[in-house]
C-alpha cells in the first residue's frame, strides 16, 4: 500500500511536470510566431499587432533577446498586478467573480489547514490503533494521520467534533462574507455600468392567441393598456433558424471567395480552381471564383425569399416578444410582477443582453418546455448511472478476441506483440478518455434541448449536471468499489441511515487515491492550461492549412469564454474533497491549497490575456456556486456522522447531528438574504439610475437606441439600414398602426408622458 514515499514521489513528479510546463510556457510565449496564441485577447481588441510583421527575418519567428529568457517568470507578478476594478473593466464582472471562486478556496482552506495540522494531526498520529491491528489490517503512514488511527470509543473524538464545528463556522462565515461581497459587486456593477438594452427590456412569453390581431398588435395593445405611461416599443420573436443557417452558409462562401480573390491577385497568371463535390475533394473541377460567386448569388436569392417568408408567415411568429420600457424602473416592475389573472399567460422575465441570447431556443413553444425537461431529466439519469454501458461497448471493440471474431482477416496484424499490447493496454483507456472529453458537449446539447434562452443559463445548467456526474462517477465510484449502477443497486437495499456509514467507512481508505487525483487532474491540469499546447498546435495547423483571410485568423486564435460549464464543476469537486477530508485525513489539505493557489494565478493570467468572454451575466452564477459548496459542507458532515457512528463514539457522535441542520438553515438564510440581488433588480437602484441618466442626458432618444436591439441577428444589417432615421431622432411618432379588432374601447389614448411610446394610437380614440 502507498505510503509517504509513494505520495512524495508522485508529488515530486507532478511538481517537476508542472514546473516543466510553466518553463515551456514562459519560453513559448516569448516567441513572436506564438504571440497570437498566448495573447489573443489583445489582438481581438485591436490593441496588439503581430511582431512577425516587422524587424529582421529571424526576429519575426524567434526571440533572440537572451535577457527575456532569464526573466521567464515575470508573467506571475504581471498576472497579479492588475487591480480587481481594472480587471472588471477589462474582462467583465463574470470573469472577475469566477476568479474569486479560487480565492474563496484559499480563504476557506488556509486557516482550516493550519488548524487541522496544529491539532488534528498530532491527535491522530499519537495513537497505535493501526499498528496494534497490523496482523489484521493493511495500512499506510497516511492512514496513521487520519481518524482511522483513533481507537474505538476514544475520548479523543471530542477533538474531531470540536474541529468539525470550527471548520463549519469558519466555512459559513467565509461564504457569507463572500456572498455579501459578490452581491455588492453585482449591484455596484449594474449601477455604474453603461446603458445596456437589457436594463430596459423584458421577455414576454406565452402570449395568448387572438383571432382579431397579430402577435405584435396583441403585445402592443396589452402593454399600452397595462403599462400606459411606461411602454416604449417591442420586438416580436421570429423563428428564423432556417434563415440563420442560410446566412451562415453564405458567410462561409464569401470567405472562400475572398480567399480565392486574394490568391488570384497574388498570381494573376493562374486562375484558382476547385472541385464541386464534398469539401472540394471530388466532383468536377471548376473556376473557383466563378463557382463561389454563383453559390453566393444562389444563397442570396434563397435568403431574400426566406426573409420575406418569415416576416409574413404567421407560423414563423412565436407567441413571445421583447418589450422595452422608458425606464429601468418600469422594466423592473414588469419583469418582477404577474401580468394577468391567469398566471400561465403573459409570463415576463428579464431579457438577457443581446449577445447572451441563444436565438435558436426562442423558437421553441413554451408549452413543450416541461416535456423537454422531463425527457432530459430521464436521459441524464440513465447517462449518469448507465454511462459504463457505452464505454464498455466501445472498450469491447478493443478486445483481441472480438476483433478476430468480427474481422478474421486482421488476425495476422493484431497478433503482432506491439499492436496487441497497444490494443489491450491503451485503447480501453483512450475510449474512456474520449467519452469524458465529449461529456461536456453531451450535457450542453441536453441543456439546449431543454430550451434555456441564454448562453449563461445553458452553461449554468450544464455545470450543475457535470458536477452531479463527477460527484457520482468520480467521487462515489472511487470511494466505493463498483460502477454507479452497482452502487445504485446496493444503496437501494440499505436503510437510509446505513448509507452515510457505508460511505464514511470507505472515505479514509481512499485518501491516497484522491491525493494522487488532485495532483494529476488538478496540478498538471492547471499547468497544461497555461501551456495551451493543444490550442498552440491547432492554431498553427489552421493558420497553415485553413486560414484564408484575416477573419479566419481571428477565428482560429479566439479562445472564447473561459468555460464555466467545465471549469466550475472541477473546482467544486475539490471543494467537496477538501471539506470531506478536512476532519478525516488532514494531510490531504495542502494538496488542495496548492491547486487553488496555482489555479488562481494561472487563470488570472488567462482571463487577462487569453479568454474573451462572449457575454456578461453580472455574476448571476454565484448562487449556484454558493449552493454547491454548502452541499459539499453538509454532505461532509453527514459522512462524518456515519463514520463516527462506526467508531462506537456513542458520547460524541450525537453532538454532530445538529451540525448539518444548522448548516442547512444557514444556507436558507443566505439564500433569502442575498439571492434576490441575483434574481431581481431593486426598484430603488433602478430609480436612482434613471434619475441620474435623465439629469445627464435629458434629450436622449431611448427609442432609437432600443428599436433594433433585440432584432434577430440575421435581420440586423437590414433593419439598421432601414432605421437610420430612428437613431437620428427622426422617427415618426404619429404613425398609426391598423388594427383588426372591432373595438378599441379598452385601449386608452396616450397621455402627455407616453405619447411618444404609442405610435399605433390616434390622439382621439373613437368608440365603435
Amino acid at each position: 500500500m502507498a505510503d509517504f514515499r509513494d505520495i512524495g514521489l508522485a508529488a515530486g513528479v507532478n511538481i517537476l511536470s508542472a514546473l516543466i510546463f510553466l518553463i515551456a510556457f514562459a519560453i513559448l510565449r516569448l516567441q513572436p510566431f506564438n504571440d497570437r496564441v498566448y495573447f489573443p485577447k489583445w489582438y481581438l481588441k485591436g490593441l496588439r499587432t503581430s511582431p512577425t510583421q516587422s524587424g529582421a527575418f529571424a526576429n519575426k519567428f524567434v526571440n533572440l533577446d537572451w535577457r527575456s529568457y532569464i526573466r521567464f517568470l515575470t508573467w506571475v507578478p504581471e498576472a497579479l498586478k492588475m487591480p480587481e476594478q481594472e480587471l472588471i473593466d477589462h474582462a467583465g464582472l463574470d470573469s472577475a467573480v469566477y476568479l474569486r471562486i479560487y480565492l474563496l478556496g484559499l480563504k476557506i482552506f488556509v486557516p482550516v489547514t493550519l488548524l487541522a495540522w496544529a491539532i488534528l494531526v498530532p491527535v491522530n498520529w499519537t495513537n497505535n490503533t493501526l499498528a496494534q491491528s497490523a496482523d489484521k489490517l493493511e495500512f499506510s503512514n497516511i492512514d496513521k494521520l487520519s481518524i482511522s488511527n483513533i481507537p474505538l470509543a476514544s475520548q479523543r473524538f471530542w477533538t474531531h467534533v470540536v474541529m468539525a464545528y470550527a471548520f463549519a463556522v469558519w466555512t459559513c462565515y467565509t461564504l457569507k462574507k463572500e456572498y455579501e461581497t459578490v452581491a455588492t459587486m453585482r449591484l455596484h456593477f449594474l449601477a455604474s455600468e453603461k446603458r445596456r438594452p437589457d436594463q430596459f427590456t423584458v421577455l414576454v412569453r406565452n402570449v395568448p392567441p387572438d383571432t382579431d390581431e397579430s402577435v405584435s398588435e396583441c403585445v402592443e395593445h396589452f402593454f399600452l393598456v397595462n403599462h400606459p405611461d411606461h411602454y416604449l416599443t417591442h420586438q416580436v420573436v421570429i423563428n428564423a433558424n432556417k434563415l440563420a443557417k442560410l446566412v451562415k452558409e453564405k458567410k462561409s462562401k464569401q470567405n472562400w471567395l475572398d480567399y480565392y480573390q486574394i490568391k488570384y491577385s497574388r498570381n494573376p497568371l493562374q486562375r484558382p480552381t476547385r472541385k464541386t463535390g464534398f469539401l472540394g475533394l471530388c466532383g468536377d473541377k471548376v473556376d473557383a471564383i466563378e463557382y463561389q460567386t454563383a453559390e453566393i448569388e444562389r444563397l442570396s436569392k434563397e435568403i431574400d425569399e426566406e426573409r420575406e417568408r418569415v416576416k409574413t408567415d404567421p407560423k414563423c411568429i412565436m407567441p413571445a416578444s421583447f418589450v422595452s420600457f422608458k425606464t429601468r424602473w418600469a422594466a423592473a416592475v414588469c419583469a418582477q410582477t404577474q401580468q394577468s389573472r391567469n398566471p400561465t399567460l403573459w409570463l415576463t422575465e428579464w431579457a438577457s443582453e443581446p449577445r447572451d441570447i441563444y436565438w435558436d431556443n426562442l423558437a421553441i413553444p413554451y408549452v413543450s418546455l416541461t416535456v423537454r425537461r422531463l425527457i432530459v431529466a430521464v436521459s441524464f439519469f440513465f447517462l449518469t448511472f448507465f454511462f459504463v454501458i457505452p464505454v464498455t461497448a466501445v472498450q469491447s471493440l478493443a478486445n483481441i478476441g472480438s476483433i478476430e471474431k468480427k474481422a478474421p482477416f486482421l488476425r495476422p496484424i493484431v497478433e503482432v506483440p506491439f499492436i496487441k499490447s497497444f490494443i489491450e493496454g491503451v485503447l480501453p483507456g483512450i475510449a474512456l478518455k474520449i467519452f469524458l472529453i465529449v461529456l461536456p458537449t453531451i450535457l450542453m446539447i441536453m441543456s439546449k434541448f431543454e430550451g434555456y434562452l441564454s448562453k449563461s443559463s445553458l452553461e449554468r445548467r450544464s455545470a450543475l449536471r457535470y458536477y452531479l456526474f463527477n460527484f457520482i462517477n468520480v467521487f462515489l465510484v472511487s470511494v466505493i468499489a463498483g460502477s454507479a449502477l452497482e452502487q445504485l443497486k446496493n444503496f437501494s437495499k440499505l436503510a437510509p441511515g446505513d448509507i452515510p456509514k457505508t460511505i464514511g467507512v470507505a472515505i479514509p481508505m481512499k485518501a491516497t487515491f484522491f491525493i494522487t487525483y488532485v495532483m494529476i487532474d488538478g496540478w498538471a491540469g492547471v499547468a497544461g492550461e497555461i501551456l495551451r499546447l493543444k490550442p498552440l498546435i491547432f492554431f498553427h495547423l489552421k493558420n497553415f492549412f485553413l486560414v484564408k483571410t484575416e477573419k479566419d485568423r481571428e477565428a482560429a486564435m479566439d479562445a472564447g469564454s473561459i468555460g464555466f460549464n467545465t471549469g466550475e464543476p472541477q473546482i467544486q469537486l475539490y471543494f467537496l474533497l477538501g471539506l470531506v477530508y478536512a476532519v478525516v485525513t488532514p494531510i490531504f489539505l495542502p494538496f488542495i491549497l496548492v491547486f487553488f493557489a496555482l489555479a488562481f494565478v494561472v487563470y488570472r493570467h488567462q482571463i487577462i490575456n487569453v479568454y474573451n468572454q462572449e457575454y456578461e451575466s453580472a455574476a448571476a452564477f454565484w448562487p449556484a456556486v454558493h449552493g454547491r459548496i454548502m452541499f459539499a459542507l453538509i454532505f461532509s458532515q453527514i459522512v462524518l456522522i456515519g463514520l463516527m457512528s462506526t467508531k462506537r463514539a456513542v458520547t460524541t457522535t450525537p453532538f454532530l447531528i445538529a451540525l448539518p441542520i444548522m448548516s442547512y438553515f444557514f444556507h436558507l438564510f443566505c439564500r433569502g438574504r442575498f439571492e434576490p440581488a441575483f434574481v431581481n433588480y431593486p426598484l430603488q437602484e433602478a430609480m436612482m439610475k434613471d434619475t441620474l441618466e435623465r439629469a445627464r442626458e435629458p434629450n436622449l432618444n431611448l427609442k432609437g437606441y432600443l428599436q433594433n436591439s433585440y432584432v434577430h441577428p440575421v435581420f440586423k444589417d437590414e433593419e439598421e439600414e432601414e432605421d437610420d432615421d430612428h437613431v437620428n431622432g427622426k422617427y415618426d411618432d404619429n404613425a398609426v398602426v391598423a388594427t383588426k379588432r372591432q373595438s378599441r374601447r379598452n385601449t386608452p389614448a396616450p397621455s402627455k408622458m407616453s405619447g411618444a411610446s404609442s405610435p399605433s394610437l390616434p390622439d382621439v380614440v373613437p368608440e365603435i
